[in-house]
């Protein structure tokens, strides 16, 4: 209703956090944007019983989904700080491809090569479970400035994070459990990288 936050946003102003805002009336006065989906989620994207190699090539997909997001973006841009930003994010993800293909010679010493890998990888998934064409549509009015799409990858990266977590408790096997911590703790990483971005920009 107002009150806790009101005592949130006194603590936070004594700290010396300069922007801090309360809605009077709390979150019942909020007319703005709203969370939406329910918590199982893309839950159905796993049966539950998957091995580390089936888990790790779902996260490969994923990852390569949300390259293609990137770099659609950046072809479709003109502002050239927005194009630079895309550029960049698409090289972020080629990394946590390579880590995941890394991962994937570790679970499978003999292994495919990386052609052969990719060739049995769904694309049209991207982290966090959603679908690539839909999102970009969804969320057009989102990706204005380099500032709107990094709240925008954000929210993703912690979508991802929550996803893996969410599987995780699904898994039935210990040694997926270990993956999926792991593909987690990547999007820890990820997430706080990007939170260090917008904060130097604000």
């Amino acid at each position: 209703m107002g009150g806790r936050s009101r005592v949130a946003s006194q603590l936070l102003s004594g700290l010396g956090f300069k922007e801090v805002y309360n809605l009077e009336g709390g979150i019942k006065a909020w007319g703005g944007a709203k969370a939406e989906g329910p918590v199982e989620l893309n839950m159905d994207l796993i049966r539950g019983d998957e091995s580390p190699m089936e888990m790790i090539r779902l996260a490969y997909g994923m990852e390569k989904a949300l390259e293609s997001f990137y770099f659609t973006l950046k072809s479709g841009n003109d502002d050239p700080e927005l194009q630079r930003f895309y550029q960049g994010m698409v090289a972020v993800e080629q990394i946590h491809k390579s880590r995941l293909f890394e991962l994937h010679k570790e679970v499978d010493p003999p292994g495919q090569d990386l052609d052969a890998f990719e060739a049995a990888i769904n694309t049209q998934i991207m982290e966090g479970g959603f679908n690539l064409e839909e999102f970009i549509e969804k969320n057009a009015s989102f990706m204005n400035s380099v500032n709107e799409v990094l709240n925008l990858a954000m929210m993703l990266e912690t979508q991802a994070l929550d996803l893996y977590l969410r599987f995780s408790d699904k898994s039935a096997k210990a040694t997926t459990k270990d993956v999926l911590f792991k593909l987690a703790d990547e999007e820890k990483a990820h997430l706080a990288a990007l939170g260090e971005l917008l904060e130097k920009r604000l």
